[in-house]
Formats: C-alpha cells, sequence, structure tokens
C-alpha cells in the first residue's frame, strides 16, 4: 500500500472551498487510514492572496494562478469550487488535458456542458466525480449510480433547492406573503441577495438535469426541460392546499414512461401525509422508485459549508482510493460509459395527466363560476373541488377549483380561455398535482 500523500489543487476558497479545507485538515489521519495514504493540499488557487480570510491557512499555499496547479506534475487531483460556468468550463478542460481528475460542485457546469466533459475525461482515462453538485451532503448521485443499478427507476421526486423549500414552510407554517418571507431567508443567508436562479425553479433543473442523466443514462438538453418557480404561490394557496389534504413544494420531477422521460420542475401539490411533506425548512429530499427495491427516500442538508464540503471530500477519496490502486474511470460519472449515453427523449409538458389545483382572481358576479365551469367542461376537465372563502360581489376574490385528471394541453386552452373573460383581474395560478407521491 502507497505512504506518500496524494497531492491535491483546489481552485477556489469560498464557503464549499473552506470547508474542504478544514475537514482535510481536521480529519487528516482519519481519511489517511480510510484511503491507505495521506491527501494533502499543496495549492490553492484564489482571486487574491491579500483577501483577508477567516482560517489560519500557511501563505506559501496560495496562488493567483491556476496554472501552478495544472502544471505541478504531483498535483493529481483538482478540485473546482469556484462556482460560475465559464471559467469552470476552461478549467475542466485545462485539468483533464492535463491528465489530472477532476472533482466539482459545480452543478450548472455539469447540466450545460456534462456531455463534453465526460467525452473529455473518457479519453483521457480520468475521473470526473460532482457528488456535490446535488443535494449538498446527500449521496444521491453515488446511490443512483451504484446502489440502483440493478434497477429501472421508475420515478424521481426531489425537494432539492432549499431555499424554496425554506420559504414554502415558512408561508405555511406562518401565513406569511412571499416577499417578506424571501427577505427573511436573504437576512438568514438562506436565499441570495439576487434570489432569481433559486426561486425561479432553475437550481433545481440543473440538478434535475443531472438526477436525469444517472437515473436514465442519457444527456438531458437543459431547454427541453419545463421549469417554473414559486414567486406566484400564497399563504392563500397553501393554507387551500391543507384543507383539500396537500402541501406545496417545489419538486424536481422525473418519471420513464413508454420510451419518453418526463422531466419537469415546479410548485406541486403532495398529500400531507408523505413523507416529501415532511421535509421542512432549507432541507432537501429525494424520493426513488425503482422496480426491484420499490420506493426510498434519501434526506439531508441540501447545502452549507460542511455538508457540500462532505460530499466534496467523499469525491476526493474516491479517486484518491483509485490512485492507490491503479485505476481510473472504472465507475463512469452517468454509470454507463460516455460512448452508450443517448440523447433524451424528453416528453412534452402538454402530454402530461394530472389534477390541478386553479385559482382564479376574478370579480364577485352572478353566474362567474358558472362560466369558468363551462370553460372547463368544454375542454374534457371535471371538477373535483370548488373552495370559495369570500363572497362579496363587485370586489376581486379568489376562486379554487380542484379538477380530475386531465391532461395539460386542455388545461392551457382552458385557462387561455378564462383569462381572456372580462371579470379576471389576473392571470389563473396552476399547481399540478402528484397525488401519487409518497
Amino acid at each position: 500500500m502507497k505512504s506518500e500523500s496524494i497531492k491535491i489543487g483546489l481552485v477556489g476558497l469560498g464557503t464549499v472551498g473552506g470547508g474542504v479545507y478544514e475537514i482535510l485538515e481536521k480529519h487528516r489521519s482519519l481519511l489517511a487510514q480510510r484511503i491507505g495514504a495521506p491527501v494533502e493540499i499543496k495549492k490553492i488557487a484564489v482571486r487574491s492572496k491579500g483577501k483577508k480570510r477567516g482560517k489560519k491557512i500557511p501563505a506559501a499555499l496560495f496562488t493567483e494562478d491556476v496554472g501552478e496547479i495544472l502544471r505541478d506534475p504531483e498535483i493529481r487531483i483538482v478540485v473546482e469550487v469556484m462556482g460560475g460556468t465559464k471559467e469552470a468550463k476552461t478549467l475542466a478542460f485545462a485539468a483533464i488535458k492535463a491528465g489530472k481528475h477532476l472533482v466539482t460542485a459545480n452543478k450548472a457546469l455539469l447540466a450545460l456542458h456534462g456531455k463534453e466533459v465526460f467525452t473529455a475525461a473518457m479519453k483521457a482515462k480520468v475521473d470526473v466525480c460532482f457528488e456535490a453538485a446535488v443535494g449538498g451532503g446527500i449521496p444521491i448521485l453515488r446511490a443512483l449510480r451504484e446502489g440502483f443499478v440493478a434497477n429501472e427507476i421508475r420515478s424521481l421526486y426531489g425537494i432539492v433547492n432549499g431555499t424554496c423549500n425554506f420559504i414554502l414552510t415558512e408561508m405555511s407554517q406562518k401565513g406569511a406573503d412571499f416577499q417578506s418571507t424571501l427577505k427573511r431567508a436573504q437576512e438568514l443567508g438562506y436565499a441570495e441577495a439576487d434570489p432569481t436562479f433559486d426561486i425561479d425553479g432553475w437550481d433545481a433543473a440543473h440538478k434535475l438535469a443531472i438526477l436525469v442523466s444517472i437515473a436514465y443514462g442519457v444527456h438531458v438538453p437543459l431547454q427541453k426541460l419545463f421549469v417554473e418557480g414559486i414567486r406566484r404561490v400564497s399563504a392563500f394557496d397553501l393554507e387551500c392546499a391543507k384543507r383539500f389534504g396537500f402541501e406545496i413544494k417545489l419538486l424536481a420531477i422525473a418519471k420513464s414512461q413508454g420510451g419518453k422521460i418526463q422531466a419537469r420542475v415546479h410548485p406541486t401539490m403532495i398529500p400531507a401525509g408523505s413523507m416529501l411533506a415532511a421535509v421542512r425548512g432549507v432541507h432537501n429530499a429525494i424520493s426513488i422508485d425503482g422496480d426491484s427495491v420499490g420506493e426510498g427516500m434519501l434526506y439531508g442538508a441540501g447545502a452549507g459549508s460542511g455538508p457540500t464540503a462532505s460530499a466534496v471530500v467523499g469525491d476526493i477519496v474516491e479517486v484518491a482510493r483509485n490512485l492507490i490502486a491503479g485505476v481510473a474511470y472504472t465507475v463512469p460519472p452517468l454509470g454507463l460509459y460516455t460512448d452508450k449515453v443517448r440523447d433524451a427523449a424528453i416528453e412534452s409538458v402538454g402530454a402530461l395527466r394530472s389534477s390541478y389545483y386553479l385559482r382564479f382572481q376574478a370579480t364577485d358576479r352572478p353566474g362567474v363560476l358558472s362560466k369558468i365551469a363551462a370553460i372547463l367542461g368544454r375542454h374534457r376537465i371535471s371538477i373535483s373541488s370548488v373552495y370559495q372563502n369570500v363572497r362579496e360581489e363587485g370586489r376581486v376574490v379568489p376562486i379554487v377549483i380542484l379538477t380530475h385528471e386531465a391532461l395539460e394541453k386542455d388545461i392551457q386552452a382552458a385557462i387561455a380561455k378564462v383569462d381572456r373573460l372580462e371579470v379576471m383581474k389576473e392571470k389563473t395560478l396552476l399547481i399540478r398535482v402528484e397525488e401519487n407521491c409518497r
């Protein structure tokens, strides 16, 4: 068993990078025991060596030239935790070209450029590991790639954005409005100053693209995913959901049906008694249904220095063990070798069959509900329940309808006609219902 240390080049020393450094220092002996050789950071590439940092790190480790890491033959593993996509993409290809193994937490990089990165890695026979890209400290990618390898994945439901889950939890429990809850999330550090990426669903979409790629062995063009955020969900909607026996979560959903894959991100009503409904605050959870193993769920902290850095260090350990064994690329990044990965056939959201929650904002006049019901009926949509908590003629009031199962394209066509009625004062809110979600 080798005893010489395995050298690492760390690119980025923000929240995650700092956490990686701390874990490698704190568990130096433990990791050496588990790997069979010590691992050590030889260089840390940062934008400014002079920046004040809360951690006591030897000045000799720092460089502003990432090329020092790429040119150093002793550095076998490059760890990219700087974020962004343009510079990260350049670094990823440069590291692979230099014959170095890559560990990254960059979900956007892989969602947008994974196909090229994985192809380059296969040709160079180097590992690309990215457990931290989805679910923070939850080992979901390794579970999908290896633990569920004997299964066809029938469905996957994920709460994969802690910011949105915190906001929806707070609104549900406290009856607060969206804007004030978002502000509180920002004050607590759970939401960015510009929260668009999170609340409009794109963070979850990047993660879903990676999950679908591994679950089904496909490349997923991000633009083919249906993505919708939580901006329009109100405390009133969350209260109505409870009345109907549901909770509202921003879900990343994937299903395999008839040779095509459903892949979508949107607010979703799920049964209040389901395991996912009980996931509160900033936590993440992914529920998987395999044809052999059945249903299971992984739950934990989806972000933060410790959990995310833990996943990064787990990848470092995997690569280090491979280096000691003298092997690489034994488990391909997506569970299939790149030449076996096909382009995904993503089903249009219009083909979705589901129940729907519809909230109409209409002037309260006699006959409004009958007009809405007539339009729904003409589009083959039957009504399961109706709720209207306020009646005040002449004022704008919410009317809530829960439908039986219908085709999305029919629902969208009906809503377009309803929204053109004179009495309608804003666009109808639609929330899809997943009644079989466990």
